[in-house]
């Protein structure tokens, strides 16, 4: 059996104190991650939005590196869209030098239609740019030396002076939403996220387990769930406080694509948290309630790793450091009795 690892998901959205207090407060909690054993931090990357304070999660990251000791950290997921891959090689190299080998890295082709245009691409080639970026990204960090000739790109005779501390790279992760991608994920050995229902992720679990198992891969993956959650002495704490910051992170998920008008975001969710802890993504409460709702969806997932977003919208820092602190010192110790 895998045995159970806990890890965070963090939009690093905007809250409501000045940016230099909200980054300083955000690395002490990240401190407490570090010193409680959690396994890997991962953030997101956003442009031109309060959703994502870090639109450069190579810098952001560069400071976790340095707060940190054991923790294990990386984007989730870098926008490849939005990069040039030698310069993102060259970033991931350094990245993985200063942390002794700490690096987990997440790609995907962005997160909406209007953080790419910002940039220049056209949102109906970022499936194609993402492409040729993985690849020359993969080629630079594995073979030091990048020729390749591309559409979107082209590198001739390019030596690359940097290298990962991992070999050939640090390890991959996918953000998986349906079972086709899941299954692909898993041929290439990928580890993997679901945000989604436990029903929903529960079919992308086996397709992923079986496809992972034909490849012949060796080391069993991680498999994980993220939940947002909130601890309080009483369930009545801990929903005050997820009631009245969730509508706040949600505000800031959907403030994008309400500014430019059109479509919404391609995986929604819910505005109140009422709804989205009813759907099995959230749960607010006591410790006892919280270990568990997250037995539950751990049990009914099959994944081996919860990846928790236990900050967001409007939560003071220190109502998120005592939310973390009771679920480092009575969730944690109930889950980790549960093999999975």
């Amino acid at each position: 059996m895998h045995p159970l690892k806990f890890g965070v998901f963090d939009h690093l959205d905007r809250g409501a104190i000045p940016l230099d207090q909200y980054y300083e407060a955000r690395l002490r909690v990240i401190e407490m991650y570090d010193a409680a054993g959690f396994y890997a931090y991962h953030v997101a990357e956003h442009h031109a939005t309060p959703l994502g304070m870090a639109p450069s999660p190579s810098v952001f990251l560069a400071a976790v590196a340095q707060r940190t000791r054991k923790l294990r950290f990386g984007p989730m997921v870098y926008a490849l869209t939005l990069y040039h891959p030698l310069r993102l090689a060259e970033e991931i190299c350094m990245l993985d030098q200063m942390s002794h080998g700490r690096l987990e890295l997440g790609f995907g082709r962005g997160a909406s239609p209007h953080e790419i245009k910002i940039f220049g691409p056209d949102p109906n080639d970022a499936s194609d740019i993402y492409q040729e970026c993985l690849d020359i990204v993969l080629m630079a960090l594995r073979d030091g030396h990048v020729d390749y000739q591309g559409k979107f790109f082209s590198l001739t005779d390019v030596p690359v002076a940097l290298e990962p501390m991992q070999k050939p790279h640090p390890p991959i992760w996918y953000g998986m939403h349906v079972v086709e991608s899941a299954a692909r994920a898993g041929a290439n050995g990928q580890h993997v996220i679901s945000l989604d229902s436990a029903d929903q992720t529960r079919e992308m679990v086996a397709a992923y387990k079986q496809a992972y198992g034909q490849a012949g891969h060796g080391a069993e993956p991680n498999i994980g769930i993220g939940r947002f959650i909130v601890v309080g002495e009483t369930d009545a704490e801990a929903l005050g406080i997820a009631r009245r910051a969730y509508p706040v992170w949600h505000d800031s998920f959907s403030y994008l694509f309400k500014y430019r008008g059109g479509p919404g975001p391609l995986h929604p969710r819910p505005p109140d948290f009422d709804t989205m802890a009813a759907s099995g993504r959230a749960v607010a409460g006591s410790p006892d309630k919280v270990a568990e709702a997250m037995r539950s969806e751990l049990s009914e997932t099959g994944a081996n790793y919860l990846v928790g977003q236990f900050v967001f919208g409007d939560m003071s820092p220190g109502e998120a450091d005592k939310s973390v602190a009771m679920f480092i010192e009575k969730v944690m110790p109930d889950l980790l009795s549960l093999e999975t």
